[in-house]
């Protein structure tokens, strides 16, 4: 079989997951497709980053409703089949394609089949639950059950010629359309060979405890597929760090230079970059190995200017500038020359293998804390004056030892998004700072005595 395959994808600030869409498309052994965009009013570089990965047309849809965005995907395509795959679906195998267009065409009176799909490692209990209950190991025929998900699927145009999607539905579009299908004497079928990681489930609410319990046992004999990660190696990750002005010495060294190891020992990170307002110090940065994007503007340096700032316009540089689209940024100050090595790495691991927007590295805390409120009332941070061991530990955040994040956070002038992952360093080495000449030169001179 070689039919041309269109492949639909819609899409809304789907920044972080649409390149990985796109590349494991491209990876199918099955190559004669056509990709149609088509994107409701991204306010982020979805479209961007989807030009860049490659795609064949794009459809902008100002008045979203999902029947009519796959509706007007479909009339710009030329394919006898329509494969309609949400952004941030994540074909599994090679053989995706191949597996979704030998279901479609085992029976005539098919006239749509979706797929399996696989919750991410990072997925919420609840969505597993859903994820590994609906989307089971038998394939099956429906012909009276109109269930049918679209996020992973494939339609016979000419019966899509028939039966459109309901352009006013705002949401279930797919399995009203399945109920039509069904009414005209088509069928429905589902296959567990065609299989996605989703991240998310399809259902919404239910008890945690009992989540958790469930979704225990259900990962434990599923026998296929595991839930998924996502590969370090498929999303292009930049290290910046800001320095104003010129650079401490650390005894014979400056610091850029005494960090170096901690700093390109870490083997995930693609790109190295600093940012500084000073010619010495991006000359230095360069001597070094590291890159040098554009001496940053005077206004950053302004003491109400914040890391964020600089990050912001850094990115704004590489993107416009230097047409370089880095998917990670991860922020690191030289103040912390004892970093452990490959921190930054494990950093990375857990931003992936969690799902958050922002990952910092955190040391426990069991010290007495108060924080102030307006005027001079306070609040107790920490649990009183109890023994240690039966005592919950603050977590210190520490962002200048390193703070891993999306572009797309940067992009709004923040570091940190909102769902944030706390990793507990216990090398409490790490955590120790040096501010500025007179820190460096004591903590040298310490160092020396030993």
């Amino acid at each position: 079989m070689n039919h041309l395959l269109s492949i639909i994808i819609r899409t809304k600030n789907e920044e972080r997951w649409i390149g990985l869409c796109l590349e494991r498309i491209k990876s199918q052994n099955y190559k004669n497709h056509e990709i149609i965009l088509v994107d409701s009013g991204s306010t982020d570089k979805t479209v961007a980053k989807a030009k860049r990965h490659g795609i064949d047309k794009l459809v902008i849809i100002d008045d979203y409703k999902p029947g009519k965005a796959i509706n007007l995907g479909i009339e710009e395509s030329k394919g006898e089949f329509i494969v309609i795959l949400s952004a941030h679906c994540l074909p599994i195998k090679n053989d995706w394609l191949d597996e979704l267009l030998e279901e479609i065409s085992s029976l005539e009176e098919l006239g749509g089949v979706y797929g399996k799909q696989v919750p991410m490692d990072f997925s919420s209990n609840e969505d597993k639950r859903d994820l590994l209950i609906v989307f089971g190991e038998d394939p099956r025929i429906q012909i009276k059950d109109s269930f049918f998900h679209n996020a992973n699927s494939i339609i016979k145009k000419k019966v899509w010629e028939k039966i459109k999607f309901d352009d006013s539905a705002s949401n279930i579009e797919d399995r009203l359309w399945a109920e039509e299908i069904l009414k005209n004497n088509f069928k429905i079928k589902y296959t567990p060979k065609a299989a996605v990681y989703h991240y998310h489930g399809i259902h919404q609410s239910g008890d945690i405890k009992r989540l958790e319990g469930v979704t225990s046992i259900i990962e434990k004999i599923t026998p296929k597929y595991k839930p998924g990660l996502l590969d370090p190696s498929k999303l292009n990750k930049c290290l910046v760090i800001p320095i104003r002005g010129t650079i401490p010495k650390f005894g014979k060294e400056n610091l850029l230079e005494y960090i170096s190891d901690s700093i390109f020992g870490n083997k995930l990170i693609d790109s190295f970059y600093v940012a500084t307002d000073n010619i010495e110090t991006s000359e230095i940065a360069k001597s070094l190995g590291y890159s040098i994007s554009k001496i940053r503007d005077p206004y950053l340096s302004e003491p109400k200017r914040t890391i964020e700032d600089v990050h912001f316009w850094h990115l704004n540089i590489l993107e416009k500038e230097l047409d370089y689209h880095p998917d990670i940024i991860i922020h690191a100050e030289i103040t912390f020359p004892f970093r452990k090595p490959n921190l930054l790495d494990e950093l990375i691991n857990s931003f992936l293998n969690s799902g958050a927007d922002t990952v910092l590295p955190a040391k426990s805390e069991f010290s007495w804390a108060w924080q102030y409120l307006e005027g001079e009332k306070i609040i107790r941070l920490d649990e009183g004056d109890i023994p240690r061991q039966f005592k919950k530990s603050l977590l210190l955040g520490s962002h200048g030892l390193g703070c891993i994040t999306h572009a797309e956070v940067v992009r709004k002038n923040t570091l940190v998004g909102n769902k944030v992952f706390l990793q507990q360093i216990k090398d409490q080495i790490s955590f120790l700072e040096v501010r500025d000449q007179k820190d460096a030169d004591y903590i040298y001179q310490k160092m020396k005595s030993v």
